[in-house]
Protein backbone atom coordinates (compact mmCIF):
# COMPACT_ATOMS: atom_id res chain seq x y z
CA UNK A 1 0.00 0.00 0.00
CA UNK A 2 1.32 3.49 -0.81
CA UNK A 3 1.91 5.98 1.97
CA UNK A 4 -0.95 8.38 2.73
CA UNK A 5 -0.95 11.35 0.40
CA UNK A 6 0.40 14.40 2.28
CA UNK A 7 -1.68 17.57 2.65
CA UNK A 8 0.41 20.75 2.97
CA UNK A 9 -0.68 23.45 5.37
CA UNK A 10 -0.21 26.25 2.82
CA UNK A 11 1.02 26.96 -0.71
CA UNK A 12 4.58 27.65 0.44
CA UNK A 13 4.85 24.19 1.93
CA UNK A 14 3.12 22.71 -1.13
CA UNK A 15 5.64 24.34 -3.50
CA UNK A 16 8.54 23.06 -1.41
CA UNK A 17 7.11 19.54 -1.52
CA UNK A 18 6.75 19.74 -5.30
CA UNK A 19 10.33 20.90 -5.79
CA UNK A 20 11.64 18.11 -3.56
CA UNK A 21 9.59 15.36 -5.20
CA UNK A 22 10.45 16.61 -8.70
CA UNK A 23 14.00 15.45 -8.03
CA UNK A 24 12.68 11.85 -7.94
CA UNK A 25 11.02 12.01 -11.37
CA UNK A 26 12.56 9.58 -13.88
CA UNK A 27 12.16 10.55 -17.54
CA UNK A 28 13.17 7.20 -18.97
CA UNK A 29 11.08 4.20 -19.90
CA UNK A 30 8.95 2.81 -22.70
CA UNK A 31 5.26 2.34 -21.80
CA UNK A 32 4.29 1.17 -25.27
CA UNK A 33 4.35 -2.48 -24.17
CA UNK A 34 1.89 -1.79 -21.34
CA UNK A 35 -1.43 -3.51 -21.87
CA UNK A 36 -3.59 -2.36 -18.94
CA UNK A 37 -3.59 1.37 -18.29
CA UNK A 38 -5.62 3.38 -15.81
CA UNK A 39 -7.14 6.58 -17.19
CA UNK A 40 -7.95 9.08 -14.45
CA UNK A 41 -10.41 11.97 -14.51
CA UNK A 42 -12.32 13.91 -11.86
CA UNK A 43 -15.48 15.99 -11.73
CA UNK A 44 -16.22 18.75 -9.22
CA UNK A 45 -19.36 20.78 -8.55
CA UNK A 46 -19.17 24.50 -9.22
CA UNK A 47 -21.50 27.34 -8.35
CA UNK A 48 -22.93 26.98 -11.87
CA UNK A 49 -23.39 23.20 -11.63
CA UNK A 50 -26.88 21.87 -12.15
CA UNK A 51 -25.94 18.89 -9.98
CA UNK A 52 -24.10 19.72 -6.74
CA UNK A 53 -23.08 16.90 -4.41
CA UNK A 54 -19.53 15.64 -3.77
CA UNK A 55 -16.47 15.66 -5.98
CA UNK A 56 -15.77 12.35 -7.69
CA UNK A 57 -12.84 10.67 -9.39
CA UNK A 58 -12.87 7.76 -11.80
CA UNK A 59 -10.23 5.19 -12.69
CA UNK A 60 -10.98 3.43 -15.97
CA UNK A 61 -8.89 0.31 -16.53
CA UNK A 62 -8.32 0.08 -20.27
CA UNK A 63 -7.08 -2.91 -22.25
CA UNK A 64 -4.92 -1.59 -25.10
CA UNK A 65 -4.93 -4.90 -26.96
CA UNK A 66 -8.70 -5.33 -26.97
CA UNK A 67 -9.39 -1.59 -27.09
CA UNK A 68 -12.04 -1.70 -24.38
CA UNK A 69 -12.84 -0.86 -20.78
CA UNK A 70 -12.13 -3.71 -18.36
CA UNK A 71 -13.56 -2.07 -15.25
CA UNK A 72 -14.41 1.28 -13.70
CA UNK A 73 -13.77 2.31 -10.10
CA UNK A 74 -15.03 5.53 -8.52
CA UNK A 75 -14.36 7.52 -5.36
CA UNK A 76 -16.02 10.58 -3.90
CA UNK A 77 -15.29 13.19 -1.28
CA UNK A 78 -17.06 16.23 0.07
CA UNK A 79 -15.81 19.33 -1.71
CA UNK A 80 -15.15 21.11 1.58
CA UNK A 81 -12.60 18.45 2.59
CA UNK A 82 -10.44 18.88 -0.49
CA UNK A 83 -7.42 21.13 -0.87
CA UNK A 84 -8.50 24.39 -2.56
CA UNK A 85 -8.25 24.72 -6.32
CA UNK A 86 -5.11 26.69 -7.14
CA UNK A 87 -3.48 26.48 -10.60
CA UNK A 88 -0.18 24.62 -10.32
CA UNK A 89 -1.23 22.73 -7.18
CA UNK A 90 -3.91 20.45 -8.62
CA UNK A 91 -2.34 17.25 -7.32
CA UNK A 92 -2.98 18.18 -3.68
CA UNK A 93 -6.66 18.56 -4.53
CA UNK A 94 -7.28 15.58 -6.81
CA UNK A 95 -4.63 12.96 -6.02
CA UNK A 96 -6.36 11.71 -2.84
CA UNK A 97 -9.50 11.10 -4.90
CA UNK A 98 -7.53 9.32 -7.61
CA UNK A 99 -5.74 7.12 -5.10
CA UNK A 100 -9.09 6.07 -3.64
CA UNK A 101 -10.43 5.27 -7.11
CA UNK A 102 -7.32 3.27 -8.03
CA UNK A 103 -7.68 1.27 -4.82
CA UNK A 104 -11.08 0.12 -6.08
CA UNK A 105 -9.64 -1.62 -9.14
CA UNK A 106 -9.29 -5.39 -8.96
CA UNK A 107 -5.73 -5.24 -10.32
CA UNK A 108 -3.00 -2.61 -10.48
CA UNK A 109 -2.43 -0.82 -13.79
CA UNK A 110 0.84 -0.86 -15.69
CA UNK A 111 0.57 2.83 -16.55
CA UNK A 112 -1.36 5.92 -15.42
CA UNK A 113 -2.88 8.28 -17.98
CA UNK A 114 -3.90 11.40 -16.08
CA UNK A 115 -6.06 14.38 -17.01
CA UNK A 116 -3.46 17.01 -16.12
CA UNK A 117 0.20 17.89 -16.43
CA UNK A 118 3.28 15.70 -16.11
CA UNK A 119 6.57 17.59 -15.93
CA UNK A 120 5.18 20.49 -18.00
CA UNK A 121 4.76 22.39 -14.75
CA UNK A 122 6.47 25.41 -13.13
CA UNK A 123 8.13 23.18 -10.52
CA UNK A 124 8.35 20.05 -12.66
CA UNK A 125 5.67 18.13 -10.76
CA UNK A 126 2.20 18.20 -12.24
CA UNK A 127 -0.41 15.73 -11.04
CA UNK A 128 0.73 12.91 -13.35
CA UNK A 129 4.31 13.27 -12.11
CA UNK A 130 3.16 13.52 -8.47
CA UNK A 131 1.03 10.38 -8.71
CA UNK A 132 3.73 8.52 -10.65
CA UNK A 133 6.36 9.23 -8.02
CA UNK A 134 3.97 8.52 -5.13
CA UNK A 135 2.97 5.13 -6.58
CA UNK A 136 6.24 4.42 -8.41
CA UNK A 137 4.25 3.79 -11.59
CA UNK A 138 4.85 4.98 -15.15
CA UNK A 139 2.61 7.99 -15.76
CA UNK A 140 1.78 10.45 -18.53
CA UNK A 141 -0.10 13.73 -18.23
CA UNK A 142 -2.58 14.78 -20.90
CA UNK A 143 -3.90 18.32 -20.42
CA UNK A 144 -6.40 20.32 -22.44
CA UNK A 145 -4.68 23.65 -21.77
CA UNK A 146 -1.12 24.91 -21.50
CA UNK A 147 0.04 25.62 -17.95
CA UNK A 148 3.75 26.18 -18.46
CA UNK A 149 6.31 26.25 -21.25
CA UNK A 150 6.57 27.53 -24.80
CA UNK A 151 5.85 25.62 -28.03
CA UNK A 152 8.97 25.39 -30.17
CA UNK A 153 7.14 26.22 -33.37
CA UNK A 154 3.87 26.34 -35.24
CA UNK A 155 1.77 23.20 -34.92
CA UNK A 156 0.45 21.81 -38.23
CA UNK A 157 -3.31 21.22 -38.51
CA UNK A 158 -2.99 17.54 -39.42
CA UNK A 159 -3.81 14.75 -36.98
CA UNK A 160 -0.76 13.31 -35.26
CA UNK A 161 1.26 16.52 -35.55
CA UNK A 162 3.44 17.50 -32.60
CA UNK A 163 5.95 20.18 -31.66
CA UNK A 164 8.22 20.23 -28.65
CA UNK A 165 7.14 22.14 -25.53
CA UNK A 166 10.13 23.92 -24.03
CA UNK A 167 11.23 25.47 -20.77
CA UNK A 168 14.14 27.49 -22.04
CA UNK A 169 16.43 24.95 -23.71
CA UNK A 170 14.87 21.96 -21.96
CA UNK A 171 12.00 19.95 -23.43
CA UNK A 172 9.18 19.36 -20.95
CA UNK A 173 6.51 17.86 -23.21
CA UNK A 174 4.67 18.06 -26.48
CA UNK A 175 1.94 20.14 -28.05
CA UNK A 176 0.04 17.40 -29.85
CA UNK A 177 -2.88 17.54 -32.29
CA UNK A 178 -4.85 14.32 -31.98
CA UNK A 179 -7.34 15.03 -34.75
CA UNK A 180 -7.17 17.29 -37.79
CA UNK A 181 -8.21 20.84 -37.02
CA UNK A 182 -9.02 20.34 -33.32
CA UNK A 183 -7.37 22.21 -30.46
CA UNK A 184 -4.12 20.53 -29.39
CA UNK A 185 -3.41 18.62 -26.19
CA UNK A 186 -0.43 19.10 -23.90
CA UNK A 187 1.33 15.77 -23.41
CA UNK A 188 4.14 15.39 -20.91
CA UNK A 189 5.72 12.39 -19.21
CA UNK A 190 5.09 12.16 -15.50
CA UNK A 191 7.40 9.40 -14.27
CA UNK A 192 9.29 6.38 -15.66
CA UNK A 193 8.40 7.39 -19.24
CA UNK A 194 10.70 8.90 -21.84
CA UNK A 195 9.83 12.03 -23.79
CA UNK A 196 9.65 10.36 -27.22
CA UNK A 197 7.88 7.36 -25.74
CA UNK A 198 5.12 9.52 -24.23
CA UNK A 199 4.27 10.85 -27.68
CA UNK A 200 4.42 7.38 -29.25
CA UNK A 201 1.92 6.08 -26.71
CA UNK A 202 -0.46 8.98 -27.34
CA UNK A 203 -0.37 8.32 -31.06
CA UNK A 204 -1.39 4.72 -30.35
CA UNK A 205 -4.49 5.80 -28.41
CA UNK A 206 -6.33 7.84 -31.04
CA UNK A 207 -10.02 8.01 -30.17
CA UNK A 208 -13.34 9.28 -31.45
CA UNK A 209 -12.74 12.81 -30.15
CA UNK A 210 -9.87 15.11 -29.21
CA UNK A 211 -9.07 13.01 -26.14
CA UNK A 212 -7.39 9.61 -26.28
CA UNK A 213 -10.08 6.97 -25.95
CA UNK A 214 -9.25 5.82 -22.38
CA UNK A 215 -9.41 9.41 -21.10
CA UNK A 216 -12.59 10.09 -23.05
CA UNK A 217 -14.20 7.15 -21.29
CA UNK A 218 -12.90 8.33 -17.92
CA UNK A 219 -14.30 11.82 -18.58
CA UNK A 220 -17.73 10.42 -19.45
CA UNK A 221 -17.75 8.09 -16.45
CA UNK A 222 -16.72 10.92 -14.09
CA UNK A 223 -19.69 13.01 -15.21
CA UNK A 224 -22.07 10.09 -14.76
CA UNK A 225 -20.64 9.26 -11.34
CA UNK A 226 -20.97 12.83 -10.06
CA UNK A 227 -24.56 13.15 -11.23
CA UNK A 228 -25.42 9.87 -9.52
CA UNK A 229 -23.66 10.93 -6.33
CA UNK A 230 -25.55 14.24 -6.34
CA UNK A 231 -28.89 12.46 -6.66
CA UNK A 232 -28.17 10.34 -3.58
CA UNK A 233 -27.26 13.31 -1.41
Amino acid sequence: MPAPFPRPKDLREAAAMQKRLAESVVLRGNPCEARCIAALDASHPTRFSRHKGPSVAVAVLWDRVRGEVLEVATAQMDETLLFPYVPGFLSFREAPLYLAALAGLSRPPELLLVDGQGVAHPRGLGIAAHLGVHLNLPAIGVAKTLLFGRPEGELPLEAGSAVRLMNGEVQIGWVYRSRTGVQPLIVSPGHRVGMEESLALMRSLTGKTRLPEPLRMAHLQAGVARREAARTE
